[in-house]
This record gives structure tokens, C-alpha cells and sequence, in this order.
């Protein structure tokens, strides 16, 4: 794709204010807040609506990221060791791009482009207004959501569109809240073990399910994977940064490497769900009550509409086959 040619097609657009955004979950705000045409730039995991992908990409990753996550881990932290980037930024397209407003996010060194990263591009010799995004739990989302709304001159659809959403989940709690409440364990990361923190516990308390490892509001940490094996949820979520559902499902063969794999419950009863964490359990934006519909349909049953087993997520079972398992068996 050649810049000049998107630069050309977005500068004859009629928006009120230019934005690029370096931040999945922004883009997703901005669409929703029916300001889309203001975009002129995304990041290059931008990719819903579907139709951002045609907005020229300003940013990459700064390694290859096709390798694997226990690789991936260690070059994530070699780097940040050294002080050297996790992504490229396009510094001269944004400044081609000429917008009013960049929006990143400060909230994770290491899951999106931050503030530093376009300091370093250069991408700001034009001054535009920069807006840092760092939401860690639900409230957090809805006051991202209603700062991107007043930037872009919109903050009465912010609000509208935060009222939305709680009246979404609302629906969800109520729709679980007569099911027993299954315990719960979702994973981030899969080699090392992370247990999913953030909004993350938020989402399993409104899906009526107990969430055994991972803490509301405090970072996705990485736990020794024994602590998994100890904890032996009814159900497994495996939903990695990052990582589509295909690209997720290969983790499966990461984790049954544990000699303890097969004995946990939620193996044994088919209860573990592979998932989209790239689009809905890692994005703080408008994908959010769809995640909690997600868990509610994996932990109860319940479906929101058409079902996202196969689409979202896919159960998966492995073949318990050896009898050292059954001392484990005998506790459930």
C-alpha cells in the first residue's frame, strides 16, 4: 500500500478533528462513537471494525512474533532489559498523516504502543495533542471511553455509549446469577503461566463464575505452573495476549507438556476453552461485554444472540489415557 495515496484519500475526508490511533481499544471507541471517518491512522493490531484495516498501519512490531510464546516471553524481556523497543513506530507517516489527536496507551509496556514509543518515532514534530489510555479494571474502560469521546468533541455520545454497555452487562449478570457458580481459572500467556488480571476477575463475577487465580484491577502476572495444577478449576480459559483463536488453539500442545496436564478437572470434563484473546479478553475497548457474554456462554451455557462457540472460542478435550492421573482424579 503506498502512504501517499491513503495520505491523499483521508485528506479529502470532512472530519473535524484527525486521529491516529495506536491503540486497538481506541479505534474501537471511536467507531462506536460513530466518528470512524476521523480516522486517518491505526496501529497495526487495529482490526475491528474489519474496515480499519484500510487505514494505513503506523506502527509494527519490532521482532518476529510468529515464533513461540515461551520464546516470545524471553525476547519481550530481554528487551526490556536492554531499554530497546517492542514496536516501530512510522514516525514520518504520522507527521504525512498530520492528525490532531494520537491516542496510545500507558497502562502495559508490552501490550501496546505507549507514549515513549512515538517520543521515540519522532512522530509528534507537529505537536498534535496526544491522549494516554490506562485502563486496568471496568470503571477504568468506561473513563477511557469517555476521554476519547471529549477529545474527539463527542462527550455526550461517551456517556451514552458507557450507559450502553453497563446495561449490557447488567443483562449478563442477571441472565447467569440463578446457575451454580463453577470455579474458573483464565490464562494470559501460556509459556510462562500468566493468570489473567485487569477487568479480566470484573468479567467472571458478572458471568456468575468464581475465578480462582488472577486479582480485579492488578496485572496479568506470570505464577509458577504448579499453582494452575493446585488450584484445579471446573474450567480452563486459555485466552493468550495477542493471540487470535487459531493462533491460541496451537498453545494447547504447550500445555499438555505438564505431566499433570491430564489430571486436572477441567481437562477430564471437557471444560477447557481455547479463546480470542487478541479481540476480546486482552482489549479494554468495545468488545468488552462480549467477552463477558463469551465466559457466560463457556461456563453456563447462556447465549447472547447467535452462539460464539466455534466462532470466539472452541472447547477442547485431550484423551486421558494414563492411570497415574487417578490420584488426582479421586479429589473431585
Amino acid at each position: 500500500m503506498q502512504h501517499s495515496a491513503v495520505y491523499s484519500a483521508h485528506c479529502r475526508r470532512p472530519s473535524s478533528v484527525r486521529v491516529v490511533s495506536l491503540l486497538a481499544s481506541a479505534t474501537e471507541i471511536v467507531c462506536a462513537l460513530g466518528a470512524g471517518e476521523m480516522l486517518v491512522g491505526r496501529s497495526h493490531e487495529c482490526d475491528n471494525p474489519s474496515w480499519v484495516r484500510r487505514l494505513p498501519p503506523c506502527s509494527e512490531p519490532a521482532f518476529d512474533v510468529s515464533v513461540s510464546s515461551q520464546e516470545i516471553d524471553a525476547e519481550v524481556r530481554r528487551r526490556l532489559r536492554a531499554g530497546e523497543p517492542l514496536y516501530l513506530v512510522h514516525g514520518g507517516l504520522i507527521r504525512e498523516l498530520g492528525p490532531d489527536l494520537v491516542i496510545t496507551q500507558a497502562h502495559c509496556e508490552v501490550c501496546a504502543v505507549t507514549p515513549a514509543d512515538v517520543e521515540r518515532s519522532g512522530a509528534c514534530g507537529l505537536d498534535p495533542q496526544q491522549l494516554t489510555l490506562s485502563a486496568s479494571s471496568l470503571e477504568g474502560i468506561w473513563e477511557d471511553i469517555q476521554q476519547v469521546a471529549v477529545s474527539v468533541g463527542l462527550a455526550e455520545r461517551g456517556r451514552a455509549l458507557v450507559e450502553g454497555e453497563r446495561r449490557r452487562l447488567q443483562t449478563v449478570s442477571e441472565r447467569t446469577a440463578s446457575f451454580r457458580r463453577p470455579t474458573l481459572v483464565m490464562l494470559e500467556w501460556t509459556d510462562p503461566v500468566f493468570a489473567m488480571g485487569n477487568w479480566g476477575p470484573e468479567l467472571v463475577e458478572i458471568a456468575n463464575g468464581e475465578l480462582l487465580l488472577g486479582r480485579k484491577g492488578e496485572y496479568s502476572v506470570a505464577i509458577p505452573a504448579e499453582e494452575l495444577r493446585s488450584a484445579d478449576p471446573e474450567y480452563l480459559i486459555v485466552a493468550p495476549c495477542g493471540f487470535n483463536l487459531e493462533r491460541a488453539l496451537r498453545e494447547q500442545a504447550i500445555l499438555e507438556r505438564h505431566p499433570w496436564w491430564q489430571g486436572l478437572q477441567a481437562v477430564r470434563h471437557g471444560n477447557v476453552a481455547f479463546a480470542d484473546g487478541n479481540l476480546f479478553f486482552n482489549r479494554s475497548g468495545m468488545t468488552i461485554s462480549q467477552t463477558a457474554e463469551i465466559i457466560a456462554e463457556i461456563l453456563h451455557g447462556v447465549r447472547f444472540g447467535a452462539s460464539a462457540e466455534g466462532v470466539h472460542w472452541r472447547r477442547v478435550e485431550s484423551v486421558v489415557s494414563s492411570p497415574s492421573y487417578s490420584g488426582m482424579a479421586s479429589r473431585t
